[in-house]
């Protein structure tokens, strides 16, 4: 799915132009990635890009509701259930405030932590299913990939997934976000707020953890930023012995992930070959760029 796509699908749902302030022009693309994410109006509209993330996106709205219950602050959902368009899951949420800066680590920790707090949700989550989308990204690169590559990280998926499932936690098992990183928090007016819920599971909390862990050593996640990330925290996962294992497991993941978007852009291919040339090296230093 290109932005081209996405648009037609907005255009399909009837939301090329919406909110409780009228039409704003045509729907602004805030990101592409699992999801084409488009303002429009006083709204934000998600489509995804195949209908088997429909399941996926309705679990999302109903953690947006729980966790507004449960006084977490979150973004929130402006219609209560999902839309199938054209084979897309689409969902609906209101649009926050500007934000008056950037959020820094000790912003996700402090979210993390009263994730990290709640009782088990009303509804079942599922485990943090890190692995289960590299087939998915791999079959969606198609022939832009080697399939020398692909077979590779098929490979390292499934030894992967037998040691993240024998892994013995330091912290207790329970509810996370999934995919924690301060550019899925937002700080406007009233504070930060938790933004992307799709990836909120019954887990281990270290998979929370060791996503800072990772910017550090991969994406350039300046140390002292990091130190402050386990500081509000209050716990380092690079302690814990089994941060190599999950490390390895994300980042086996974030390779396949680059992979959808080859086909039509040469940078993601640069980007995809780059670290999936280090994970075959065995070098755990090659700057990766977020993407």
């Amino acid at each position: 799915m290109d932005e081209a796509q996405a648009r037609d699908v907005l255009t399909a749902a009837g939301l090329t132009a919406a909110g409780p302030t009228g039409p704003a022009g045509p729907p602004v693309l805030l990101a592409l990635g699992e999801n084409a994410v488009f303002a429009a109006g006083d709204l934000v509209v998600k489509v995804g890009r195949e209908a088997a993330l429909l399941e996926r996106a309705e679990r999302e709205l109903a953690v947006a509701g729980w966790l507004e219950g449960a006084g977490v602050p979150a973004v929130r959902a402006a219609e209560p259930k999902a839309r199938l368009v054209a084979g897309h899951p689409v969902t609906v949420w209101h649009r926050l405030p500007d934000p008056v800066r950037p959020a820094g680590p000790e912003d996700l920790a402090a979210l993390l932590r009263q994730i990290h707090a709640l009782p088990a949700a009303p509804f079942a989550l599922p485990a943090r299913d890190l692995l289960g989308g590299v087939g998915r990204w791999l079959r969606l690169a198609g022939e832009a990939v080697d399939p020398a590559d692909a077979a590779y990280l098929l490979a390292r998926r499934d030894a992967y997934a037998g040691e993240v499932a024998a892994l013995t936690p330091h912290l207790p098992p329970g509810t996370i976000h999934g995919d924690a990183l301060p550019r899925n928090v937002h700080v406007g007016p009233d504070g930060p707020v938790l933004v992307d819920l799709e990836t909120v599971s019954a887990d281990l909390r270290e998979h929370d953890l060791v996503v800072m862990a990772l910017s550090r050593d991969r994406y350039g996640l300046p140390a002292q930023s990091y130190e402050a990330f386990v500081t509000a925290y209050g716990w380092d996962v690079r302690d814990w012995e089994g941060c190599a294992v999950l490390r390895g497991a994300r980042e086996t993941a974030s390779c396949a992930w680059v992979a959808q978007h080859a086909p039509a852009n040469p940078k993601a291919l640069t980007e995809f070959r780059r670290r999936v040339t280090s994970l075959r090296d065995g070098d755990p230093e090659t700057r990766w760029h977020a993407f």
